[in-house]
């Protein structure tokens, strides 16, 4: 009997190195992987290739091409098309939009010839091909979608809106500068939470300020009663002048601040009278609180003692609404999440080559939590907003018919 020659393992991994053996592994991941997709596809439709059955939900409509990169070389992948519903292979993982964003954005620096060592570093691990024309074609399909979330028209009333701005560095006119990623987050009369706008901003001036609400306003803002922010002299007159609001010192960043101004030693004193005031049981309790804790500091701390007296009336601003509300009023802790999760892609990148490329990436992150936020609980019950939103039409009637009778 003739003796059956066989390979080793070294001798086969040797061959599959090879150039032919290399074509001959590509060509059999392609046709399993064919096989998987068409396996998926009939499962999916609940009927064979061609086969007839009472069981089918829908037909094969063609297939679309795409490019997979492996280990053995790029697939030229035919995934079957649906006449109803859609197909994705379970083997290629889709991008998430925000995932899509930061990808377009390293990209697009690594293009623009802006890239850091670290940036480098992140093309290197994702595998990336950096081709100018797709990131051209990523970035204009992102941009659609970000557009239209941040033109979208806001309907109904906002009753409580949140203001926040974080510095980030672009690349403009050849240097590398600090500008303002500014967020606002509101209450719908629904109850329910969503991301309203964003933009990117040279600096925290008064006139951008008025410029962003305003561009709120013409998209349909109405309704708003509280504006929660931290304290910025330009932020709070634009919300003067455009809203017509009351306002509210975020007691966090008050908190942090004013435990600057006092020795290591002062500050669990100084942390624990500050934090009764906003965690009173009534507004009568915590002007009974502020009363003593000026007592408290004015000899020890006078600057400080000065700075609360002044503080008063916009840190306790929350204490007219109902009392469900007041945890989620006082501060902009609501937007610190929010905040968290963008910093944590946009620490990737470190320096953006444009201010298109940074709202990009922002508006990403902030899309994908509007979404999980419209689909999940209600932020503040329908119920206890009724009260307020009430208030503000009799407010408006009472205002319709002091104008009549001047007239």
């Amino acid at each position: 009997m003739a003796e059956t020659k066989r390979m080793t393992a070294e001798q086969v991994v040797s061959y599959l190195l090879e150039e032919d053996g290399v074509d001959f592994l590509r060509e059999s991941l392609l046709w399993v992987v064919q096989q998987l997709m068409e396996a998926e596809v009939s499962e999916l439709i609940g009927a064979e290739h061609g086969e007839r059955s009472e069981e089918r939900l829908t037909h094969r409509n063609g297939y679309r091409a795409r490019t997979w990169a492996t280990r053995a070389g790029e697939l030229e992948l035919a995934i079957p098309k649906l006449r109803r519903g859609s197909y994705f292979p379970s083997f290629l993982e889709p991008r998430r939009r925000s995932e899509q964003a930061l990808v377009s954005v390293v990209q697009e620096a690594y293009v623009a010839g802006v890239s850091t060592r670290k940036v480098d570093q992140v093309v290197e691990s994702l595998g990336l091909r950096i081709s100018k024309s797709e990131v051209s074609r990523i970035c204009a399909g992102l941009d659609e979608q970000v557009e239209a979330f941040r033109q979208r028209p806001l309907e109904g009333r906002y009753p409580y809106l949140w203001l926040d701005a974080k510095v980030e560095k672009v690349r403009d006119g050849g240097r590398v500068v600090r500008k303002c990623l500014v967020l606002a987050y509101g209450v719908h009369e629904s109850g329910y939470r969503e991301v309203i706008a964003l933009d990117v901003g040279e600096a925290e001036t008064e006139a951008f300020w008025r410029s962003f609400l305003r561009s709120l306003v013409e998209r349909g803002l109405s309704g708003v009663q509280l504006v929660v922010s931290d304290a910025h002299a330009g932020l709070k007159q634009a919300i003067g002048q455009v809203l017509g609001c009351p306002w509210q010192r975020c007691s966090v960043h008050f908190l942090r601040e004013a435990l600057g101004h006092a020795r290591r030693e002062q500050q669990p004193m100084l942390a624990a009278l500050l934090r009764a005031i906003v965690n009173a049981e009534s507004p009568e309790q915590a002007r009974e609180l502020t009363g003593d804790a000026l007592e408290r500091l004015r000899a020890p701390l006078p600057k400080l003692a000065a700075l609360l007296e002044e503080a008063e009336e916009d840190l306790t601003a929350f204490y007219v609404f109902p009392a469900d509300h007041w945890t989620k009023l006082r501060s902009t802790n609501p937007l610190e999440r929010v905040n968290r999760e963008i910093g944590r892609r946009t620490d990737v990148v470190g320096i953006f080559p444009n201010d298109r490329s940074l709202i990009r990436l922002a508006a990403s992150v902030v899309i994908e939590q509007n979404d999980e936020w419209l689909v999940g609980r209600r932020y503040l019950s329908a119920h206890s907003l009724e009260a307020i939103l009430d208030q503000e039409k009799a407010d408006k009637d009472r205002e319709e018919t002091r104008e009549l009778t001047a007239a």
